[in-house]
């Protein structure tokens, strides 16, 4: 059993650590020739491979054998380019951001009997974008990002809250830092209430219940036991689920079904002081009337995702005390990049059979 990788520079800029990752597997259990293209080199696989891309070197022992697997990642396939891999019984083709494939190709692929395996969700980043929409969720709660910031700029931060200075009853004293205009304190024993049971949703709503939040969700689609796992109480309807929110997480993927479906009726419906955890699109919610709510200090914000992206520096949801932002990063952890090529991973046959 021989394998094949070629990637190229702009899908490592995308995966940085699973091009490396799938090689040291790959590597592990026979020769694997492996091919990493620059960022201006713009020639298709067959171009890559040419002549020699039947056969393939091993590492410190250089042996050589037909291609019987591969992994094109990022690198355009044309008809002419499965000329050079006759062997190839098994194969991933993807580009993160467009149509590996052509209907051509994968006919003549099909017509050859190569099995074709693809991403079969998006579990593979969902506790990196559920652990992080946590971490969001904690630091609005009790103004993390902006205590760090006030420290940087001023010693008044340290005497802002002594005892001596308390503003009075239910107002902020002495270590005592929390903004009262909006859910604040501790998760436990706050409404959490999540749109979307999914690998993302699913998970944060069970971070939300193991320490001590009261969680309901609304999903659709979801089995039911997704919910159950999740400790969330099943919500049938989504207006229902916004009304008594004092925690707000919309996590669904945007889809053509899904955009807009929170719509400025629910953004309105939101009790006043509600903290909105934004983390996996935007695009998903009615942002106008999110911004309008926000902006009139309304409600506060967590997000990692916005309408705009990059935001504006201008943008006047950045540096306010109601919200906390992040610039899209929630899911590209290394921990995501083995997950995404160990889901693939296990698709490919084992042992002997896998070479035909």
């Amino acid at each position: 059993m021989s394998s094949l990788i070629v990637v190229h520079a702009e899908f490592d800029a995308t995966w940085p650590f699973a091009a490396d990752h799938w090689h040291s597997r790959w590597q592990a259990e026979g020769p694997t020739r492996f091919v990493r293209l620059r960022r201006d080199d713009r020639r298709t696989l067959g171009e890559v491979l040419g002549e020699a891309a039947s056969g393939v070197e091993g590492g410190a022992g250089g042996e050589t054998g037909a291609v019987t697997r591969a992994a094109v990642l990022g690198v355009p396939v044309t008809p002419s380019c499965l000329d050079v891999l006759p062997t190839v019984r098994e194969a991933v083709i993807l580009d993160p951001y467009r149509p590996a494939l052509t209907p051509e190709v994968e006919a003549r692929l099909a017509a050859r009997g190569v099995e074709l395996y693809r991403q079969q969700s998006e579990g593979f980043w969902g506790q990196s974008v559920a652990e992080f929409a946590l971490a969001l969720t904690l630091c609005a709660l009790r103004g993390i990002p902006q205590q760090y910031r006030a420290m940087l700029e001023s010693h008044e931060v340290w005497g802002r809250y002594s005892a001596a200075r308390n503003r009075g009853p239910g107002q902020r004293g002495a270590q005592f830092s929390d903004d009262v205009r909006f859910t604040h304190g501790t998760l436990a024993g706050k409404r959490v209430r999540v749109a979307g049971a999914g690998n993302i949703g699913s998970r944060y709503a069970s971070f939300a219940h193991s320490l001590g939040a009261e969680v309901a969700a609304w999903d659709p689609y979801a089995p039911e036991p997704s919910f159950h796992r999740a400790g969330a109480r099943r919500i049938w309807r989504l207006e229902e689920l916004v009304q008594d929110a004092e925690i707000f997480a919309p996590m669904l993927p945007l889809t053509e079904q899904t955009r807009g479906l929170v719509t400025a009726q629910h953004m309105d419906a939101l009790p006043k002081g509600c903290l909105v955890v934004l983390a996996t699109r935007a695009g998903i919610c009615d942002m106008a009337a999110l911004r309008r709510r926000v902006l009139a200090d309304e409600v506060a914000l967590a997000a990692d995702v916005f309408d705009m992206e990059p935001l504006p520096l201008d943008d006047p949801l950045l540096g306010r005390e109601n919200v906390v932002h992040t610039p899209h990063l929630a899911g590209r952890t290394r921990d995501a990049n083995i997950a995404w090529v160990e889901m693939l991973l296990a698709q490919f046959r084992r042992g002997p059979a896998a070479g035909g």
